[in-house]
This record gives structure tokens, sequence and C-alpha cells, in this order.
């Protein structure tokens, strides 16, 4: 049964500009928090960037390493790629979520309150000596939030970019990714 939805859940979302995604990026700035100065990386399409790499192989393997395997729960769980929490007098953007299916992932992007997916959030290499490779060890290196001023996230856009070069993008507001 799932041949016949895979290739209808693969195929949604290409073709779609998303927004910003082809305008060429100029003077990035530094993107100051509380804990960190986070430089984003000047993509500009994005696409020279996407076409430098090379391709990985689409080999299921079981353990959710490639976008074969990972995008069709990405899709279908667009709503919980990043949460918005307040703590301590900060907002705290998580991509908790997609750090879970970052093996089949060469980038994770996003930009707030309407800039396009300028910023890249670090990703932790997968972990394919273990059983699951998905699994975070390195939490200390790669944090799974960026921490922004209080009340300062008002939206939130985010791309993905799949190991094949194919990407897919969701918007959200603050309230529709609030968590406690």
């Amino acid at each position: 049964m799932i041949d016949l939805f895979l290739p209808l859940i693969i195929g949604i979302g290409i073709g779609i500009d998303p927004p910003g995604r082809g305008e060429a990026v100029a003077d990035v700035a530094m993107v100051q928090t509380q804990d960190a100065l986070i430089a984003p990386l000047d993509l500009g399409s994005g696409d020279d960037l996407d076409a430098a790499r090379e391709l990985e192989p689409q080999i299921p393997s079981g353990k959710y390493t490639t976008a074969m395997e990972v995008r069709p729960i990405l899709g279908m769980t667009k709503n919980n790629w990043v949460g918005v929490r307040e703590f301590d007098s900060q907002d705290l953007l998580y991509f908790t979520h997609l750090m879970a299916w970052r093996c089949g992932l060469w980038d994770i992007r996003y930009g707030i309150n309407g800039e396009p997916a300028i910023n890249v959030m670090p990703m932790e290499p997968c972990n394919e000596a273990f059983a699951q490779p998905n699994a975070m060890i390195d939490i200390e290196n790669f944090l799974p939030y960026v921490v922004f001023p209080l009340g300062s996230i008002e939206s939130v856009y985010v791309e993905i970019v799949f190991d094949d070069g194919g990407s897919d993008f969701a918007q959200f507001d603050r309230n529709e990714v609030r968590i406690p």
C-alpha cells in the first residue's frame, strides 16, 4: 500500500519556490543572542551549495539514514519540526524533531520573523557506528535549540535540504509551535 503513496509523498513541495529561496542574500549580519554569537551562512540562492555536494546513495537501510527513508516521515510531521519555548527570560527555538531525523539531511536552515532561511542549524554527524545512528550523543557541542531574546520570535521559516538534493519547507507562527 505504501508503494502507491510514496511517490505522492515524495513529490510534495517540488516546484514550489519558498519565500526568499530565489533571492540573493547580501551583507549577512551576525545574530547576537544572550549565550552565543551565530554567524548565518550566506547561501545566496542555496543552489550553488547544494550543487557542489555529492548526492548520497538512496539505498534503504532500515536505520533512517537516507532522504528516501526520512522524507515521508518529515513530510507527515511538519507541525513538529520546531518549537518555541519561553525559558529563563529567553525564547528557545527548538529543532529537536528535525535533529532526530537528521541523518537524511544536509541542512536545516531557518529564518525568523519573515527573513529567508539564511541561518544554518549545526547538526551532529550521524552516528553510523551505533544501532541508532540518529541518536543525539554530543549535546554539549550540538545544542538542539537556539537562544533569542524573550518574545522576539513571532514567526519561523524552516527549510530542510535532503541528502538527495531535494528540499522541503514550512512556516510557523509563534502560537502554532509554542511549547510549555
